[in-house]
């Protein structure tokens, strides 16, 4: 499964690492020197939410932990029957 937001299509980024050495000028050094650049990823915080969709779907979505801040999720509303009551109804 992709590491993407349902909602917002948020997916990996790439991006570096920069390693450098030395110490700042700023610190009384003679400056920093970029000695290596290795390739990272930057990853979606996903979380896995039980939503309400627009077509009234109630349904578990990955979606990441900024659409959540955002509050573009409407959450699921709590279900008030128990598993077993339908049979006794009918």
């Amino acid at each position: 499964m992709a590491r993407i937001c349902e909602l917002t299509g948020k997916r990996p980024m790439k991006g570096s690492i920069i390693w450098r050495s030395g110490k700042s000028k700023k610190s009384g050094g003679i400056g920093t020197h970029i000695t290596a650049i290795t390739k990272r990823k930057f990853r979606v915080n996903l979380q896995r939410v039980k939503a309400q969709l627009p077509s009234g779907e109630v349904r578990y979505i990955r979606v990441a932990a900024s659409t959540l801040k955002k509050g573009l999720v409407t959450k699921a509303p709590r279900r008030t029957w128990k598993k077993g009551d339908e049979a006794k109804k009918a």
